[in-house]
């Protein structure tokens, strides 16, 4: 199923296809062409949601016809949202399903993130709190509206602009952080072991340099060498348009952004190595988007993270193409420079001195529980030992045939024992009793007149 150019605007990574080299034996008439199809991440947080929206509205035919017609600019203001009421109502429900599992799954990550912070709420202000994300309409939780699909339009399309710019600011955060493991392992070494260690690293470096010559990411000469080292083919019969056609390894028409990184592996297997200890494949991945990321300033001319055959085909027509700058390789110079080594340094002792902080707070409490623990079981044990005793008292007690004792030594009350001196109290003075008062009257008898 081919997807509209301008609809791959909106998913130009997220619904990517990862382009491998084609492999053709030389001489054989049959083209044989691999294509491993891979669900690649966007590195969005809404990846997932964002993939099953389109898979769904996909599936409507309405929806495609409209797509079809659509422009750059009637996705990127919205306007294609509007076409959503026209949907069919098992399209509409099942995106109803999906974006109430969506909130679902930010609740959960909101609560996680509450929790590790310790903020105690009596009551969670679940829409006040959806608010921070974009993607969705925050105050409809239940159904996908039109607004629900303009926003998560716009917010993905400003996310993948960015993404690039994020992805070029996290190597530079991963080279600071290797130089400075660096500095710091040899500030740990004498004078003797560091210098070697200084002039093994800068033999590292410069073998690292010694690499063929890279050919410019779009030129004639890269593209050449491509069509005829990975598709095994005559040079002098190099064609643009067949190249193209060749790929467009998901024949829409277009070269997405994965099949542009495809074509620059034969230029970056020139530079890096993973068995090579001085080869960095974190650098060959920066390089690999540094790459596309020149060809598409130079090819994109409506930039819309598209290479259209149009586009490609007047791109060889420029002077750029036969007669290229020479491409200079992330080694000719650093992606940072010694003052923003030092505010990273800075930062990561700022961070360190946190930790620190929070490890000797934890260390209190945790003594703190230690100490509490220790009295609470010098309480128990002391109440064990009141309670053996008091048992072992009562006990006694019974042995020698003493009333048992209540608390501070008192005598307990016995009822039973109290009623029998009782009667044995009231028949003597009831044997005393016809002495001492005088006798009733019999009962019954007979009165004379």
């Amino acid at each position: 199923m081919n997807l509209k150019p301008v609809w791959l605007l909106l998913l130009s990574v997220a619904a990517g296809v990862w382009s491998v080299p084609i492999d053709r034996n030389v001489g054989n008439q049959e083209v044989k062409e691999e294509v491993q199809e891979e669900n690649g991440d966007t590195g969005l947080y809404y990846d997932r949601y964002l993939r099953e929206v389109i898979e769904v509205l996909e599936t409507d035919p309405h929806f495609r016809e409209k797509l079809q017609t659509a422009n750059t600019e009637d996705i990127k203001n919205g306007r294609l949202s509007k076409e959503l009421d026209l949907v069919g109502h098992h399209v509409r429900t099942r995106l109803d399903e999906l974006k109430r599992q969506e909130v679902s799954r930010l609740r959960m990550l909101l609560k996680a993130k509450l929790d590790s912070t310790n903020i105690q709420t009596l009551q969670m202000d679940h829409a006040s709190l959806l608010k921070q994300f974009e993607h969705l309409d925050p105050h409809n939780q239940n159904t996908f509206e039109a607004k629900d699909l303009e926003l998560l339009i716009s917010t993905a399309t400003k996310d993948l602009e960015n993404y690039d710019a994020e992805r070029h600011e996290e190597f530079k955060r991963y080279e600071m952080l290797k130089e400075h493991e660096r500095r710091e392992y040899l500030k740990g070494l004498d004078q003797e072991k560091r210098e070697r260690e200084e002039k093994r690293m800068q033999e590292l470096k410069e073998k690292h340099r010694q690499h063929p010559k890279v050919n410019a990411p779009g030129s004639v000469a890269q593209l050449r060498e491509v069509w005829e080292e990975t598709d095994g083919l005559d040079p002098q019969e190099f064609n643009p348009k067949t190249f193209f056609k060749l790929h467009d390894t998901n024949e829409d028409d277009v070269l997405d952004e994965q099949e542009l990184e495809a074509l620059f592996t034969k230029e970056l297997e020139k530079v890096y190595d993973p068995k090579n200890e001085e080869d960095d494949m974190m650098e060959m991945e920066e390089e690999r988007l540094r790459m596309r990321e020149h060809v598409m300033k130079n090819v994109d001319t409506n930039k819309d993270r598209l290479v259209s055959l149009e586009e490609f085909l007047k791109s060889t027509e420029k002077k750029e193409f036969n007669n290229p700058k020479e491409w200079e390789t992330l080694d000719t110079k650093p992606v940072y420079s010694e003052e923003e080594l030092q505010r990273f340094e800075a930062e990561l002792r700022d961070k360190e001195e946190e930790l620190k902080r929070k490890a000797e707070n934890l260390r209190q409490e945790q003594e703190l529980l230690k100490e509490r623990g220790k009295a609470l079981e010098a309480q128990r044990r002391e109440y064990q030992q009141a309670v053996l005793e008091m048992s072992q008292r009562k006990e006694q007690q019974a042995a020698d045939g003493q009333p048992p004792a209540g608390p501070n030594e008192v005598l307990k009350f016995q009822p039973e024992a109290q009623k029998v001196e009782t009667k044995e109290a009231k028949a003597p003075a009831e044997a005393e009793a016809p002495n001492n008062l005088p006798a009733e009257p019999p009962q019954n008898l007979p009165i004379h007149t």
